[in-house]
């Protein structure tokens, strides 16, 4: 039997982020590789905590710890390791200053001093619907950028910054593949970690959000607890044919919604009235991503990247997905 031909090798497919953020950086002259640096942790992170992911079950690291966070929410065990391995990737980086993460009460103050380079604050949410792992669902990690005003009086005020400053935004599933959506302000580009190598690589630069598409997600559950609005728009939603998609993570929802279309939602509730999503670690950076690929993201009536926090683990509504689909919410939320 004849021998087949070695099919071409995809050239693009080549770019590992690192050599894509190395790219970047060339385009800034005067760059010291610091900011590269931060993101390369997290790329670093990520591949451990995918790896843990992984194997949850078979190391017995499923289900909750028996403790509370912060947010007053139960613990999973997948939770503390996933804050543990970016805490500890990030915290010998040079150049940033701060790191916060949803599962402490306070910020960390890593360093004061950065050789009069302008330092950086690292944010994140380490394990998006760690709760899913237990059946086997996708989960994600959650992350945001900004700059840190050394003049600021202490971390929770330079970090208190509204999402119009973020210097970069991105998020991580863990799924069927490990997928990282990354921007740095200059759209949207997606990598796919290849186990085998044991590197993200380019799959898709530029991403767009489809303009428009007919499924909303978000948890149907509450809806007797949603203000009227939200009822009005879910009953418009049903009657125009539109179908639902909720998978209980917010990475999960929103990546569909970033490749599908459509939008993703958390109203307020009777017993969450401002909102359940924390701002600074999850509605700002997905909201950047979104917005970044052509979509819109609000809280209510107000752009979310709008907001001015007041306070580190303050809680919003979102949102979020396509423009017309964002749109057709808002209608009714104006009457």
């Amino acid at each position: 039997m004849p021998s087949q031909p070695t099919p071409p090798v995809d050239s693009a497919r080549l770019m590992s982020i690192q050599s894509y953020l190395l790219a970047e950086e060339d385009k800034h002259p005067g760059a010291t590789g610091r900011f590269t640096w931060i993101l390369s942790a997290i790329g670093l992170a990520t591949k451990f905590i995918a790896a843990r992911c992984r194997r949850a079950r078979i190391e017995n690291v499923l289900g909750a710890l028996g403790t509370e966070n912060v947010q007053g929410e139960t613990q999973q065990k997948l939770d503390v390791i996933a804050n543990e391995t970016l805490l500890s990737c990030l915290g010998s980086r040079a150049g940033l200053a701060i790191v916060a993460s949803e599962e402490n009460e306070e910020p960390l103050l890593l360093r004061t001093e950065t050789d009069g380079e302008r330092p950086y604050i690292a944010l994140f949410d380490p394990l998006d619907g760690s709760s899913n792992l237990d059946t086997c669902g996708s989960v994600g990690t959650i992350f945001s950028i900004l700059q840190h005003d050394r003049r600021a009086d202490s971390p929770h005020e330079a970090i208190r910054q509204p999402g119009t400053q973020q210097v970069a935004a991105g998020y991580v599933l863990y799924g069927p593949s490990t997928v990282m959506v990354l921007t740095t302000g200059h759209g949207v580009q997606m990598f796919v970690l290849d186990p085998t190598i044991g590197s993200f690589l380019l799959v898709e630069e530029n991403v767009r959000i489809p303009e428009t598409a007919k499924t909303y997600s978000l948890n149907e559950a509450y809806t007797a607890t949603f203000p009227e609005e939200y009822q009005r728009y879910l009953a418009w939603a049903h009657e125009s044919g539109y179908s639902s998609r909720y998978s209980g993570a917010m990475v999960a929802d929103v990546h569909r919604v970033l490749v599908k279309g459509g939008v993703f939602m958390y109203p307020p509730t009777q017993k969450a009235p401002n909102g359940k999503l924390r701002l600074m670690y999850e509605a700002n950076p997905m909201a950047m991503l979104v917005e970044q690929a052509g979509g819109k993201a609000y809280s209510g009536l107000q752009r979310t990247l709008e907001i001015e926090p007041e306070a580190l683990h303050q809680r919003t509504s979102v949102i979020m997905g396509s423009a017309a689909e964002v749109d057709h919410v808002l209608d009714h939320l104006r009457g």
